[in-house]
């Protein structure tokens, strides 16, 4: 019997998935909202596979993977989104994640997916590895704006942003002129629709791109 944890903000997803699952007859689902607290869920029980929800009101399916991860570093977790997944492809790889699977996938793709994440295998559906051949990282799909894309090099800028790192203090850390440093910040101010540092930080952190450990307290 495989033990499965399911983490959504919607009853009605959860409930469908769950019943959707068990009709396999080796599956158990447990389904948990976000508000409870999954970490005191995941020490009382052991589970084959997790399925996150990406965007949830209590905590993001982000930050709930590095806080499960660091308890249980060998846990199998995978993305559970009806969003775009690309933007967060790579901060979501390097936390651990072993794969994603779309809300819309049917009962046999969801399945074969537990079942490939349960033997240690990645799960990467086929339009995001086509739409990762690029490189860039999409931004705005979640917010519903036009969607553009910041650059691994823009992507790091944000970020040191978002530590508190002064122009002069990237620009060292990053080996760039700040007369380069400035130029690609206004492409990133233009790209993101924002008007300064905090309000990009800010849009980055509210489409996924940056977790809450990115930023300094």
């Amino acid at each position: 019997m495989l033990n499965i944890l399911l983490v959504d903000d919607h009853p009605s997803v959860m409930e469908g998935t769950k019943l959707m699952l068990e009709k396999e007859g080796d599956m158990d689902v447990s389904i948990v909202m976000p508000g409870a607290s999954v970490l005191e869920v995941i020490r009382m029980r052991e589970y084959d596979v997790m399925l996150f929800d990406l965007n949830m009101p209590e905590i993001s399916g982000l930050d709930l993977t590095k806080q499960v991860l660091a308890e249980k570093p060998d846990a199998k977790i995978l993305i559970y989104t009806g969003f775009d997944i690309a933007p967060y492809f790579n901060t979501l790889i390097q936390l651990g994640a072993i794969g994603f699977v779309p809300k819309t996938a049917a009962q046999k793709d969801l399945v074969t997916a537990i079942r490939c994440a349960h033997r240690n295998e990645s799960v990467i559906p086929v339009s995001l590895l086509r739409e990762l051949r690029r490189d860039a990282v999409q931004v705005g799909a979640e917010s519903g704006a036009k969607s553009e894309s910041l650059s691994l090099k823009e992507l790091d800028i944000v970020r040191e942003i978002a530590r508190g790192r002064s122009n002069k203090e990237i620009a060292e850390k990053l080996f760039i002129s700040q007369r380069s440093l400035e130029y690609t910040l206004t492409q990133i101010f233009q790209k993101l629709n924002v008007k300064s540092r905090v309000e990009a930080v800010t849009k980055a952190r509210q489409v996924g791109m940056l977790l809450d450990s990115d930023f300094v307290s």
